[in-house]
């Protein structure tokens, strides 16, 4: 079993076609092509998503009330290291430091990259986790695409069709989805105001 640390990033989270509700997040080698799927939760998912788009909830997410708890008494989280696979289940833990102090946090593994996404603190799992659970890039991207269902703009809105929508009833839906905490939908209607920005 070997206990080299890889370094990941956050590739994709898509909708999983396996589970309703459940989404695939991919960690990519940093340096490599492998690719590690994990399944998460939609509540996990959003917690990841809105604060990799920089979305500001109306109010703190657990995950952001851990970050300012943590600040406020000065924790730091330097790393999440996903060191176990058991039974398909990843085992993942925070490793935290106060006044010189280091301590390691259990954690599922979702809550601990949407902790790192927070703390902009490095991922890492084991070598021999990417042997048992890792797939190519290629692999992977085969996956997503007959796994995910079709997430298309018919569902921003049950009224219309988003493409039809000008850019002040966009920031309408938007602003309504973020007060609403619908950060998936607010997020895709995100991506359609910087998609017609960017051809604008």
């Amino acid at each position: 079993m070997s206990n080299t640390k890889i370094e990941l990033q956050i590739a994709d989270i898509a909708p999983s076609g396996s589970s309703s509700g459940a989404y695939a997040m991919v960690l990519a080698e940093v340096e490599g092509n492998r690719r590690l799927p994990i399944v998460i939760g939609g509540a996990e998912a959003q917690a990841i998503a809105i604060e990799l788009e920089k979305m500001t909830p109306s109010r703190p997410l657990t995950h952001d009330l851990f970050r300012s708890l943590a600040h406020s008494f000065g924790i730091d989280v330097e790393e999440v290291l996903i060191y176990n696979l058991v039974e398909g289940i990843f085992f993942a833990k925070l490793i935290a430091t106060f006044n010189g102090r280091t301590a390691e946090i259990d954690a599922r593994t979702s809550d601990a990259v949407a902790i790192a996404v927070r703390f902009n603190c490095p991922i890492y799992c084991y070598e021999f986790i990417l042997d048992t659970a890792g797939v190519s890039s290629e692999e992977s991207s085969e996956e997503m695409e007959m796994e995910e269902p079709d997430v298309d703009l018919e569902e921003l809105t049950t009224v219309a069709d988003a493409s039809n929508l000008s850019m002040d009833e966009l920031q309408k839906q938007l602003d309504n989805a973020i007060a609403l905490e619908d950060y998936e939908k607010a997020s895709r209607l995100r991506d359609e105001i910087m998609k017609r920005k960017g051809n604008s």
